[in-house]
């Protein structure tokens, strides 16, 4: 029978819904313009504060102090690229593709952009095709998937006057459909229309660094007013000289080279992971990756590719060679791109050598495909529908458990005779079970949350090693409010719809648990976004993508601990190198409080900071950041930090009390003053390096006498550059008695911190 072929709209009653508004439009979530970017990036209070700083030091004239803008200036460059290079990123990666769409109209076909369809727009659809608006079969059948959108993968069959969801995808059959919905009434728009919110990364990191900044920021105003009266009421100083001190104090009080680092080392880490084929869409998720203690999975795409597989063949009245032959006839003969059909395809490469009479294509109501030969009239299907009410030659009841079981019949005189029973499952990712081990062995557990029977996946679960597999429920009715008793209860959750997957990822947080999901389809858009760290496929839907943190551009699952590695490795390091900004931006801090109350000269010139910062900071910084480090991220990183950071901190505070204590008794003069309060803090700082880096390895060690060797050369071969001065034999002897002092508060201090307050802390 001949497929009927609507004559569609006019083009009078195009231009009529396009005047009404009546047109179909992307409906993702628009991404910060560049210009946004550039302004957010650049108008912070962060960047106020250092060129005003740099703005006062160049009025006076002092060029050589402008130094520190480097790293301002770098810390900018590297915030504006990532989020620049984000932004096309996710431009790229809309709700679909930029396919094109054939339509008909008066009476022929035309092939439109998306955003050309207009409401009764007549559509035509065929193998292969993604619906890009909710419509209705006007004539024709197929075979659509589903999956996207329900997460149910079964094959459903659509003919006149059913509904074709947006987001599903035609695997057989040729159909003319209406187009009943546009831009946000589509079935696809109103599962993700809660996720279009810019969502605020829960990191611990992030969130630790905008309080010191934050903090800082609003103090150091009020703080380099009072600093800068203080340094003017020195009889004898100048304006130059006040204003130089002022700043040396207040860029001392800002971090800002943490921020450098933090950027820097997560864009490398970005870099890494490009090599593994993962898309890192915002810098700060590897935290949340490395600190996952729950993950949530779906079936496919995750733990299964997607694809079925023949496993075995049960040979009833035929040899094994005869089905072979049959099975590859029937896969030439047959249109069903089906993953059954595609795995038998697979199994036995199609061959067209019989003479086909008659194809019936596979029906969701029949539930098995026919092709009638000049040879045979043979059937495909289940057992159930093609047997009736007759018992199978074998018992199925093992098999049905544990494998999707087909019948291979022929049919002899109007009975169907058994030829052989075909046993097909999931095909599993190849290293899935190795991944999952993984996980288990570092302590994060795995919750499966699918669209699919609940039984099934809980097959599935066990094939890849699952712990409580057998602990599935299915969802359909379930009240969400039950959700966190069950979360606990369960580890396999099977129908379950896109709102219900949110409320249980919502109730896993609310539990404390840090919650990483993966998903592919518009079904795991809400999840995806609502979890800490959301994963997505790149064969799946375009909206996953784009609401996801991660995405695995090879679709592989086993990339997983990878990416938590790096992510371990770059946040523990970045850890444990922020205790070295940290310790200049405590003891500045003190120093600046006391200088407020005393009326003395500030040591430091920003100059000298530079010289301190560059060898005792900086560069260890970024390469103790980039070390191999596989252990678990624990604890706050603000704590963490700080109780690292204070007992140096409190050295270098009051070694330069004490310091300053013995020049006023000694009529020191201030330029020697402080050179030597350069050097101490050097020193102090290579301690610091040393205590961090315990235990030694070869770049350790290698680096800290490297920063020596560089602190020494810059010293003897530019003094004039860092502003100190030579030292007489008796202000060595007092440099001495420093170094030994300093060694004295450093051991005292960092043993009061381990033996009591970090022991008292880890209680």
């Amino acid at each position: 029978m001949k497929k009927e072929i609507p004559y569609g709209l006019t083009l009078e009653e195009v231009e009529e819904r396009k005047r009404k508004g009546l047109v179909h439009h992307n409906t993702d979530v628009p991404t910060k313009s560049i210009r946004e970017i550039v302004r957010t990036n650049l108008l912070t209070l962060f960047n106020f504060l250092n060129f005003g700083l740099a703005l006062a030091v160049l009025l006076v004239g002092s060029y050589k102090n402008l130094l520190f803008l480097g790293t301002v200036l770098c810390n900018l460059a590297i915030s504006l690229f990532q989020e620049i290079k984000a932004k096309r990123t996710i431009d790229k990666l809309s709700l679909f593709s930029k396919t094109k769409q054939e339509a008909v109209r008066e009476g022929k076909e035309v092939t439109l952009d998306q955003e050309e369809i207009v409401l009764d727009e007549v559509l035509h659809f065929y193998r292969g095709n993604q619906i890009l608006v909710d419509s209705e079969v006007l004539a024709g059948e197929c075979l659509v998937n589903e999956s996207l959108i329900t997460g149910e993968e079964t094959p459903i069959k659509k003919e006149k006057g059913d509904q074709l969801l947006s987001g599903s995808f035609l695997i057989s059959g040729d159909c003319y459909g209406k187009c009943i919905h546009i831009g946000e009434d589509n079935y696809s728009s109103k599962i993700s229309k809660d996720a279009k919110y810019l969502k605020k990364l829960n990191s611990e990191l992030m969130i630790s660094l905008n309080k010191i900044i934050k903090g800082l920021s609003f103090v150091v105003v009020p703080v380099g007013l009072l600093l800068f009266w203080s340094q003017m009421r020195i009889p004898g100083t100048s304006l130059e000289n006040a204003v130089i001190h002022t700043t040396a104090g207040l860029i001392g009080m800002i971090p800002d080279g943490l921020i450098l680092l933090t950027s820097t080392v997560l864009a490398v880490s970005v870099i890494r992971l490009s090599k593994y084929q993962v898309l890192v869409q915002e810098l700060y998720c590897i935290e949340m990756l490395a600190r996952v203690d729950v993950l949530c999975l779906d079936k496919t795409g995750t733990l299964t590719e997607g694809k079925m597989e023949v496993k075995e063949v049960l040979p009833i009245n035929k040899s094994t060679k005869e089905i072979a032959t049959i099975l590859k006839e029937m896969g030439a003969s047959l249109v069903d791109d089906t993953p059954t059909m595609e795995a038998i395809r697979k199994k036995w490469a199609p061959q067209s050598t019989w003479n086909v009479l008659e194809v019936e294509p596979f029906s969701s109501e029949t539930k098995y495909s026919r092709v009638s030969f000049k040879e045979g009239d043979y059937y495909l299907g289940a057992p159930s529908f093609l047997l009736k009410k007759a018992k199978s030659t074998i018992d199925l009841d093992d098999h049905t458990k544990s494998y999707r079981v087909l019948l291979l019949a022929k049919k002899e005189k109007g009975k169907l005779i058994e030829l052989a029973y075909l046993l097909i499952q999931d095909k599993i990712r190849e290293n899935a079970k190795k991944t999952l081990a993984y996980f288990k062995e570092q302590g994060v557990t795995i919750k499966i949350i699918s669209g699919d029977d609940p039984a099934t996946v809980s097959e599935i679960a066990k094939r890849v090693g699952v712990d409580a597999y057998q602990k599935y429920i299915d969802l359909t009715g379930v009240d969400s409010a039950t959700f966190p008793a069950l979360i606990n209860q369960y580890t396999i959750f099977g129908r379950v719809t896109p709102a219900q997957k949110k409320e249980l990822v919502l109730a896993l947080k609310e539990k404390g648990h840090t919650v990483a999901m993966t998903g592919d389809g518009v079904n795991d858009v809400l999840a995806l976004k609502t979890a800490d760290c959301g994963i997505a496929m790149a064969s799946g839907s375009g909206a996953a993508r784009s609401v996801s943190q991660l995405v695995l551009l090879d679709s592989d699952f086993d990339s997983m601990p990878k990416i938590v590695e790096e992510g371990r490795k770059t946040i523990n390091n970045i850890e444990r190198s922020s205790s070295l900004f940290l310790v200049k931006t405590i003891y500045t801090s003190f120093l600046v409080v006391f200088f407020l109350l005393f009326t003395i000269p500030f040591p430091f010139e920003p100059i000298h900071l530079s010289l301190t910062n560059l060898v005792t900071i900086g560069i260890p910084s970024f390469i103790l950041a980039l070390e191999p480090n596989k252990e678990r991220v624990k604890g706050g990183f603000l704590k963490n930090v700080l109780l690292k950071a204070f007992p140096t901190s409190l050295t270098i505070f009051l070694l330069l009390l004490i310091l300053e204590g013995v020049a006023y008794l000694l009529s020191v003069p201030m330029a020697v003053t402080s050179t030597i309060a350069v050097y101490l803090v050097a020193f102090c700082g290579f301690l610091h390096i040393a205590y961090i880096s315990y235990p030694f390895t070869r770049l350790r060690l290698t680096l800290l006498v490297s920063m020596i060797t560089v602190f020494l050369l810059e010293v003897f071969l530019l003094p004039k550059l860092f502003s100190l001065v030579p030292l007489n034999f008796v202000q060595c002897l007092l440099l001495l008695g420093g170094i030994l002092l300093c060694l004295l508060l450093f051991y005292t201090l960092h043993t009061f911190f381990n033996k009591w307050v970090l022991k008292k802390d880890k209680k």
